[in-house]
């Protein structure tokens, strides 16, 4: 009722010359009967009359203004989406506002897909060049493990670190798409944190980080292959900042669809902890370092999000940092 009475109240706002111009018309005409001393009641009949012929005027010209209200309120819903259905318009200069507003709307459509054109031409491109170069990275560790100077071990580790990068690239394009990209079911937390384990085994022997890990013997229903990467990044954090002690993998024993990965390290400052999921946030000891991209933890958030998963990290400079993973998801498999 309130949105109608303002609406009432625009709609009488915008005829306020129409209506003074009546008003005047109608005192100019009481004036020249009084002076002509013309009978009251055929005054106020014709008066009643013209009176009636307003209003009813003024409630169709009210009910058309009602009308195409609504039709531009639901066009504001669905302008990105559907052609502009405009209602009939009224005279030339609304005909010509709705010439511009479809001009500037096709502007816009063509603007839109040329961008996106580009951003598509350009996914695909990084795409191709990050499968491409991993040929060559493969084709390296090939030749480097075929010696055993202690050169090869560091030259090893650095190209690892680069063949994460790309990996990295790689996800970073695909979370574009991601909800096509998943396939959820019901995994088993420990094939997929060993999985990550594996794959970052060399640094734990190289920076003699011990690992606490016992097995979880948990099902959790998720999409394994992004889940995976959730928990490599984790891992690749905890082994970046922690130069000795140990990471501990297992589950958090107040929540038990919740995964906690903690290390030993140098910790977050706890002005940090806020912004340590923005994209490009690096924090403190990540300058200091100058080991952070910003990117691994943004994506993390980004993916798990989308897995209607949660993360959400404890720390304490100097002792160490604590990351909690919780697979806490409405179980929409069949029984």
């Amino acid at each position: 009722m309130k949105h109608f009475a303002c609406i009432l109240g625009l709609y009488l706002k915008q005829k306020i010359t129409t209506i003074i111009v009546i008003a005047v018309s109608f005192s100019i005409s009481l004036v020249i009967f009084y002076l002509y001393a013309l009978p009251l009641e055929p005054v106020a009949y014709a008066a009643l009359l013209a009176g009636i012929f307003l209003l009813l005027i003024g409630i169709i010209e009210f009910v058309a203004f009602y009308s195409k209200h609504m039709v531009l309120e639901k066009l504001k819903d669905s302008i990105a989406v559907s052609d502009l259905m405009l209602p009939n318009p009224q005279g030339l200069i609304e005909r010509d506002y709705q010439g511009l507003i479809r001009a500037i709307h096709e502007n816009r459509r063509e603007i839109i897909n040329e961008k996106d054109k580009a951003l598509a031409d350009m996914t695909d491109y990084y795409t191709i060049w990050a499968h491409q170069i991993k040929i060559p990275i493969a084709a390296m560790q090939l030749l480097l493990q075929s010696k055993h100077a202690d050169i090869n071990g560091e030259l090893s580790d650095q190209l690892f670190k680069v063949e994460q990068y790309v990996e990295m690239a790689l996800q970073y394009l695909r979370t574009e798409s991601l909800s096509g990209d998943l396939m959820l079911k019901r995994y088993s937390l420990d094939d997929m944190v060993k999985q990550a384990v594996r794959k970052y085994s060399k640094s734990f022997i190289h920076k003699k980080i011990k690992l606490d890990y016992n097995g979880l013997n948990h099902e959790v229903l998720t999409d394994e292959k992004w889940t995976v990467f959730v928990i490599e990044q984790i891992l690749s954090n905890a082994l970046k900042y922690t130069d000795k002690g140990e990471i501990s993998i297992y589950m958090d024993s107040d929540s038990p669809d919740t995964l906690v990965i903690e290390d030993t390290g140098i910790g977050i400052e706890s002005e940090d902890l806020p912004r340590i999921f923005e994209k490009g946030f690096t924090g403190y000891n990540g300058r200091l370092d100058k080991k952070s991209t910003g990117i691994g933890l943004y994506l993390c958030k980004r993916i798990l999000s989308k897995l209607s998963h949660t993360i959400s990290i404890e720390s304490q400079v100097g002792k160490g940092t604590k990351v909690k993973i919780g697979f806490g998801t409405v179980d929409i498999a069949a029984d």
